[in-house]
């Protein structure tokens, strides 16, 4: 079981952001998490690993990536190797209150700004292309410039919000989150489906909640979420068992019950074609990962 340090940021109410860039030879601060939003962009750190959420890949030597508020966040040594390098890790992160834009961010002209800070809560990786646009912007932002500063900010957000190199690192967190703001309907189905995910859910029943046909349904999830009903309940459960896999002592068997799976054999093999890894090699590779971490 994992539990994340809680990290205290130096960044107060009456800032609008923080800016802090480091250079160091490995990683040494455990998992965590904040209320803040925090962009990380990592360079010359080849092999090193990130953790987010339930995600866990080996970097390049760019990294640029958007943490949503409270999501667990952390980049661990893993394979990097100072030695191997020649430059030392440079790390550049800006931190900034959730509710920095407050109603400004509901106006037609910060649309995908809007939609960008949806995604974040499951973090969203920016690929090389969108890191070299940034880049520059992002290491010589200063905080000693008063309304400027948050202008610069801003545009560098604005660029990001734009991008069409990106990935989100936890799907099953976002697309609810994401979804559920395109329309009332999608979200009122959505929400059911997360109230009710521990029990069965008939094709008839969610119909009968979402006010269509089960043909209208069938066409209005797929059209909406790309995926069909079945496909995106069992993503649904999936999203809660690697939380469960990861935040508390239960087995596999009692997290696919828990998570509405009657057959422990379909979930290992649903677990599986999602994360190409059994939950037991998921669990065993995660804690292995955060082993640092205060527990």
């Amino acid at each position: 079981m994992v539990k994340y340090l809680e990290e205290i940021t130096v960044l107060t109410p009456n800032d609008c952001f923080l800016h802090a860039v480091r250079e160091k030879t490995d990683y040494d601060f455990p998992i965590h998490k904040h209320p803040e939003i925090e962009l990380n962009l990592i360079l010359h750190s080849k092999g090193a690993l990130r953790v987010i959420g339930d995600h866990i890949g080996e970097i390049s030597n760019v990294e640029l990536v958007l943490v949503g508020s409270n999501l667990p966040h952390g980049w661990l040594t893993h394979k990097y190797q100072f030695v191997d390098q020649p430059q030392k890790i440079k790390e550049v992160t800006i931190q900034f209150h959730e509710n920095i834009l407050d109603s400004l961010i509901e106006r037609n002209q910060l649309i995908y700004l809007k939609e960008m800070m949806a995604k974040a809560s499951g973090g969203i990786f920016f690929g090389e292309k969108t890191i070299h646009k940034v880049k520059d912007k992002i290491i010589s932002l200063s905080t000693d410039k008063g309304f400027y500063s948050v202008m610069e900010l801003l545009m560098i957000l604005h660029d990001l919000s734009l991008a069409d190199d990106t990935k989100i690192l936890c799907d099953e967190k976002v697309n609810f989150y994401e979804n559920h703001k395109k329309n009332e309907r999608l979200g009122k189905i959505l929400n059911y489906m997360h109230d009710h995910f521990q029990k069965d859910i008939s094709l008839s029943e969610i119909a009968k909640v979402s006010g269509m046909t089960t043909i209208s349904f069938n066409r209005f999830i797929k059209k909406n979420t790309g995926k069909t009903f079945i496909d995106l309940l069992i993503q649904i459960r999936l999203g809660h068992a690697y939380n469960l896999l990861i935040d508390s002592n239960y087995t596999v068997s009692e997290i696919a019950f828990r998570c509405g799976f009657k057959n422990v054999s379909y979930f290992n093999r649903a677990f599986k074609t999602n994360k190409n890894k059994t939950p037991l090699q998921f669990r065993h590779e995660f804690l292995t990962c955060c082993k640092r971490t205060i527990v």
